[in-house]
């Protein structure tokens, strides 16, 4: 299935989102040759505005015959809406870029960053994953180092922002931050995941829980990290581990990120070096002058941002850095956006 057209009917499913909204505005800011938009969300939503760059768009309820004519569908509104709906729009003729973890392990289904395997793209069926937002930013930042010099282990600790669990988590932290000044009640009822037995607050707070546990002790979310990575560098053999932290803050997520390199002879100076090949990739590493990244200054922006890189002292192969990025933009949107701008190249 090719994209040939210059003109193309695209649709933006869970519109009311935190990252449906922000996949409108990269498109819009981009300027993606869409002849139309469609903005579909749930039933209860229907017929509410989002407006961008002062054009009205009007929602509408999802339906299978939404994607009647449609070319491209995002899909950001939640595991069970894609399996419901992502068949049924490849079935009319569009192609998914799917924003959830419903099809990402999926061997038959590519799972994209554009910077890191956009060759995948060529044997796509009509569903692209998008992989989990932490994973994005990891591989593109390690993407070069990879290639350049191998590497035979990650281990990585996240520290995610609660914008990663939606609007509704945002606005949770925003109460509780507010009951925490007048000391009321604190009224927790979506994290560390909203269908957990337990809920806990956010604010002031630090949850070393996103989704749920399964038996191995890890969490869905770092499992996610781990799979993704693998399927993604195409690297069955590289050791992954995760740590996945919620923290209070609204957007962009933080990663804690320790490698192990195929050599010993590899200097900071050389990482640097292979890091700033990537597309997309900034490094923020000045040690002397305080400057490393930070989520409230990389909020808004696209890019991904390394720092903090230092050699491990009793690995000689070993290497630490900090990576962080708007988990809505490169973590999301941008991303799914990006996959589609290759498709049409």
């Amino acid at each position: 299935m090719e994209l040939k057209k210059q003109d193309l009917n695209v649709a933006i499913v869970g519109a009311t989102g935190a990252v449906g909204g922000k996949i409108l505005e990269k498109l819009v800011e981009r300027q993606f040759p869409a002849k139309s938009i469609k903005m579909l969300a749930s039933k209860r939503s229907a017929g509410s505005k989002i407006i961008v760059e002062g054009k009205n768009y009007i929602v509408e309820e999802t339906v299978p015959e939404s994607f009647e004519g449609i070319d491209i569908a995002f899909f950001s509104a939640g595991g069970s809406i894609s399996q419901t709906f992502a068949h049924e729009a490849v079935k009319r003729g569009a192609i998914v870029i799917d924003n959830t973890s419903a099809f990402r392990m999926d061997a038959d289904i590519p799972l994209v960053v554009p910077e890191v395997n956009a060759d995948e793209l060529n044997r796509h069926n009509g569903i692209i994953a998008n992989p989990n937002c932490s994973t994005i930013q990891m591989v593109t930042a390690l993407k070069a180092i990879k290639e350049k010099f191998g590497i035979n282990r990650i281990i990585v600790s996240t520290y995610q922002a609660v914008s990663g669990a939606g609007a509704e988590a945002i606005e949770e932290l925003s109460e509780q931050s507010l009951q925490m000044d007048s000391r009321t009640d604190i009224k927790a009822v979506l994290l560390p995941s909203a269908s957990a037995e337990k809920h806990y607050p956010i604010a002031f707070n630090v949850i070393p829980q996103i989704d749920l546990f399964d038996e191995s002790g890890y969490t869905l979310e770092e499992l996610k990290m781990m799979n993704e990575t693998k399927k993604i560098f195409a690297d069955e053999k590289i050791a992954v581990a995760a740590t996945c932290v919620r923290l209070p803050v609204v957007t962009g997520h933080s990663e804690s990120v320790y490698i192990e390199l195929n050599r010993e002879d590899v200097s900071v100076e050389d990482i640097r070096s292979a890091i700033k090949t990537t597309p997309g990739v900034v490094i923020q590493d000045d040690p002397s002058s305080q400057l490393y990244p930070m989520p409230l200054y990389a909020e808004g922006k696209d890019e991904v941002f390394v720092g903090r890189i230092r050699k491990d002292p009793t690995q000689p192969t070993g290497f630490h850095m900090w990576i962080v990025s708007d988990n809505l933009l490169k973590g999301a949107a941008l991303n799914s956006v990006q996959i589609a701008e290759e498709l049409i190249k």
